[in-house]
Order: structure tokens, then sequence, then C-alpha cells
């Protein structure tokens, strides 16, 4: 269970906004958020969100976090995200996707989202997601000096050396789990499709067929830290950043 402390020593300075159709879940979810963030804007649907934001960001303002359902009036969430980004390349945004959306999550990764959150919502789930991506809002990027990532507080992958440590052990890493490995530590959260694996692998001149990735995650996985190599299905994989 998330420990309410520590997030709100996270997000108490930070702004929200949230965008959701459903009346009952915008009120109840709002109700939560606003323990935590120092502001929370809820709107109805993507233009009104919009709306909201362009104002915010001409007065040289930004949220530090906009949530967004991906099924609205007037303004889907993908749509939202777009325009977003357009203004704002660097705005962090977490999307809410029910099981059968997945038809939309591609063009959002492809847009560089990150987080997705099901729907219906598991709040422990949204709190935990929240407490991430508050502390990276919070801290300088990871390891950036020396280009190391932590899994864990045992293992750490050298993305300049291609080496996986646990404490002081090397673990073997065939080519294949270390072209992999670099792949998802370049951007740690962030989730990447079998095509964009297939594209990164054709980059450093290698190649992988799609129906081998899971074969491939499988036995990366053996190798890693419990639950830091996620598998969305239907989307992608990612690496799930940790900090200490």
């Amino acid at each position: 269970m998330i420990n309410s402390k520590e997030l709100f020593q996270y997000t108490k300075e930070l702004t929200l906004l949230f965008a959701e159709d459903h009346t009952e879940l915008r009120e109840n979810t709002t109700e939560i958020l606003k323990n935590f963030f120092k502001k929370v804007d809820s709107v109805e649907n993507g233009e009104e969100a919009l709306k909201i934001y362009k104002n915010k960001f001409q007065k040289n303002e930004t949220y530090n976090l906009v949530l967004t359902d991906i099924q609205m009036p007037q303004m889907d969430g993908v749509e939202l995200t777009n325009k977003i980004y357009e203004i704002n390349p660097e705005q962090t945004v977490l999307v809410l996707s029910a099981h059968d959306e997945s038809e939309y999550l591609l063009p959002l990764i492809n847009m560089g989202i990150e987080q997705f959150i099901k729907k219906p919502i598991d709040y422990q789930e949204l709190l935990r997601v929240l407490l991430n991506i508050a502390k990276k809002a919070s801290l300088p990027a990871l390891n950036k000096i020396n280009n190391e990532v932590q899994l864990n507080d045992e293992f750490i992958f050298n993305r300049d050396t291609k080496i996986l440590l646990k404490n002081t052990e090397s673990i073997y890493l065939t080519k294949y789990e270390i072209i992999f490995l670099e792949q998802l530590s370049s951007q740690p959260g962030k989730i990447y499709s079998n095509e964009d694996i297939v594209k990164y692998f054709h980059e450093v001149n290698e190649k992988v067929d799609p129906q081998n990735i899971r074969k491939l995650v499988s036995k990366l996985r053996k190798k890693l830290p419990l639950e830091s190599l996620e598998s969305i299905y239907g989307v992608g994989y990612r690496i799930i950043p940790f900090y200490n």
C-alpha cells in the first residue's frame, strides 16, 4: 500500500489538470487528488481542458501533470494530448484507458506517453504511478552523469559498459538482451512497442523477429529484479524506474 505521507511530500507543491467526462468518477477522483496536490483543476472534456491549458501557458505557467481519459466528447484524450504537446513538448501526461481501447494506445505511445492507468481505476495503482512521476519530477535526470540506470537497490545497468550488476557481481547478458535493455533503459518508464523494438534493432544493424520478442523478454526477466520489466498487453514493454 502506498504511503500517503511519502506521496504528499513529493506532490504537495505540484499542480494537476484532470479531464474526465464521467461525472461521478471525475468528482470522486478529484477529491482524492486534492488530498495530495497543491491545486487540481478538473474538467469534463478535452476541449475545455485545452482551453484552460492554453490560458495558463499564455501566462507563462503550466501544470506539473495532466491526467486525461481517452474517450471524451468534443475532443478525445488522443487529440488533447497531441495539442498539448504542440504547445509544450515537455508536459507530463498520464492517460486513463479502458481495457477495450488498445487501438488508441499506439499513437499515444508514439507521441511519447509513458504511463497508462487502466479503467476502472485501481486507486492504489494510480497513487503508485503518481508517486513515481512526482519523484521523477523532483529529481535531476536519473544517473545522467555516469549513464547508470538503477533497477532496484541491488541491480544497476550501465549503458556505457553494457554491464548489468547485482551489487558487485556481473550478470551475463546475451547480445540481444543487451540491445533490448539499452533501448528500454534509455528512457525508464517509457513504453516501447514491438514496432519500436524492431526499428531499434535495425538501427544497430541487428534483426529481431517480432514473434521472438516475447521470448526475449521472458529470458531477460529471469535475470532482472522482480517487476522491473513490465509487459503491457497489446501495447509493449518498459523498465519501471527505481528511486532511492
